[in-house]
C-alpha cells in the first residue's frame, strides 16, 4: 500500500494502526529518509528460491547464512545507487535468457522469478549503453553477470533487453546493502598481505589491451598467463575494468594463474560511470594484491577498447607507466592494429607484441605486418613458454 507522507511520526502511527509494517530506512552515503511502502522478511526459504548473480555471490554468501538479518524493502522515493543490491522479477525474457550464478554457472531464466542483481552502469558498443535508473521501476538486465539498468541504447543486431521489475532493494540494519560491503578486497583497506607487502618487491606487470570489446584481450591474457605458467612461472592474473562476469576470471584460472580476481572481488559490479579517482585505486590495488601473493608474474586485463573513457584515461596517467611494465595488444584487423599501436606508443608506453583475434586470418596479420613496427604474435603461440617468456620485460 503506498502512504503520502507529510509528517513522518504522524504517518508512522496512521500506518501502525492500518497494521502495515513501516521503518525508516536509508539509502547508504546519503543523509535524507524515508518510509518505507513495503517490507518483506526474508527467511531461509525465501532466501534459497532467489537466484543470486555472480556480481552478488558474496552478499548470497552471508544471506543464505544469516537470512534473518535481511528485509526487501521498497519506497516510491527510493533512489538506486550503482553497487546497490536489488530483488527484482523476472517479467519478460529477452538478450540474456540466463544469468550467471555464484559459481559462474548459466541459470535458465524463466518468467515470474525471482533474481538478486546489482544496479550498475554498462558501456558495451556490442550490447547495450545503460544507466542506474532514477527509481525502483522496471528496468532491464544488461548483463548476465547480473546487472540491473536502464538501457538508453542498444547494438542493432541484439535482441532487447530481458525485463525486470524489481521487488526492492536488500537492507540489512536499516541501510541498503552494497556489493561492497560483502566484498573481501576493498581499495580503502587493503589485506594484510597486501598492506604488509615488501615495498621493494617489484614484480613484472603486463597489461592487456584491445581495440575494442571482443578484440581477443581475455584469450590474449589467457594465452600469455598458460605460456609462462608453462615456463615454470607462478602467474597471478586480474580485470581491473569491465562488467561483471566470471568468463574471464575462470578462463584466467583455468589458462594457470594460481592467484586471479576482478573489481567485483572489490564490490563493483562494473567500473563504468565510477568517478576516476577509484578507477585508478582499483588499478594499482589490484596489482598490489596480486604483487603480494609472491606470484612471478602480474597480468592485468584492461576492458573495451583505448578509446573508452576510463582506458583512455589510464593510458594518460603516470600511475600507469608507474606500476605497468609492458603492454600486449589485442586486435580485430590490420588497421586497428596500427592505430592502436601508435596511441600506445604516443602514450610513451612500452608495446610488447600485438595479438588478438586479427591473427585468426593470416591475411589480415600479413596486411598489419607490413605496415607495423611492433611484432604481432599468433594469440595461441603465446602458449608457447618460450614466445611467453620473451614479452617479460628485462630489467
Amino acid at each position: 500500500m503506498k502512504i503520502t507522507v507529510s509528517s513522518r511520526g504522524t504517518v508512522a502511527r496512521k500506518a501502525k494502526t492500518m497494521g502495515i509494517d513501516t521503518q525508516i530506512i536509508s539509502n547508504e552515503n546519503t543523509e535524507s529518509y524515508t518510509i518505507g511502502d513495503t517490507r518483506l522478511t526474508l527467511d531461509a526459504v525465501r532466501a534459497a528460491t532467489i537466484k543470486a548473480a555472480y556480481t552478488t555471490r558474496f552478499v548470497s554468501a552471508e544471506l543464505n547464512r544469516n537470512p534473518q538479518d535481511f528485509h526487501i524493502v521498497a519506497s516510491s522515493t527510493m533512489v538506486p545507487r550503482a553497487g546497490d543490491v536489488v530483488i527484482a522479477k523476472v517479467t519478460e525474457i529477452g538478450k540474456h535468457t540466463a544469468l550467471q550464478s555464484p559459481h559462474s554457472r548459466r541459470q535458465k531464466l524463466f518468467v515470474g522469478q525471482e533474481v538478486m542483481v546489482a544496479y550498475g552502469d554498462r558501456y558495451a558498443p556490442d550490447q547495450f549503453l545503460a544507466h542506474v535508473p532514477a527509481n525502483l521501476g522496471p528496468c532491464q538486465l544488461v548483463a548476465g553477470g547480473g546487472v540491473a539498468s536502464l538501457v538508453e541504447q542498444q547494438h542493432a543486431s541484439i535482441d532487447r533487453a530481458t525485463e525486470l521489475e524489481p521487488v526492492g532493494l536488500l537492507m540489512r540494519g536499516g541501510k541498503a546493502v552494497t556489493l561492497r560491503d560483502f566484498a573481501p578486497l576493498s581499495i580503502e583497506n587493503p589485506s594484510v598481505n597486501a598492506s604488509a607487502q615488501d615495498q621493494g618487491r617489484r614484480v613484472p606487470v603486463i597489461a592487456v589491451l584491445g581495440t575494442s570489446m571482443n578484440s581477443g584481450k581475455s584469450t590474449t591474457l589467457g594465452c600469455l598467463v598458460n605460456g609462462l605458467n608453462n615456463a615454470g612461472l607462478r602467474v597471478a592474473a586480474g580485470k581491473a575494468t569491465g562488467t561483471g562476469a566470471g568468463n574471464d576470471p575462470n578462463l584466467f584460472t583455468d589458462a594457470g594463474a594460481f592467484s586471479v580476481c576482478d573489481f567485483t572481488d572489490f564490490g563493483y559490479p562494473t567500473t563504468y560511470r565510477l568517478d576516476y579517482d577509484t578507477v585508478r585505486k582499483l588499478l594499482v590495488c589490484m596489482i598490489q594484491e596480486q604483487t603480494a601473493t609472491g606470484a612471478d608474474a602480474v597480468i592485468i586485463e584492461i576492458a573495451d577498447g583505448l578509446f573508452q573513457g576510463e582506458t583512455s584515461r589510464l593510458l594518460g596517467d603516470p600511475i600507469f607507466k608507474k606500476h605497468v611494465d609492458r603492454v600486449l595488444f589485442s586486435a580485430q584487423d590490420a588497421l586497428g592494429a596500427k592505430a592502436g599501436e601508435r596511441i600506445l606508443l604516443d602514450a610513451g608506453l612500452d608495446l610488447a607484441a600485438v595479438s588478438g583475434v586479427l591473427t585468426a586470418s593470416p591475411l589480415a596479420a600479413a596486411e598489419a605486418r607490413t605496415h607495423m613496427e611492433s611484432e604481432i604474435i599468433d594469440t595461441f603461440d603465446l602458449c608457447d613458454p618460450q614466445v611467453a617468456s620473451a614479452l617479460l620485460p628485462t630489467r
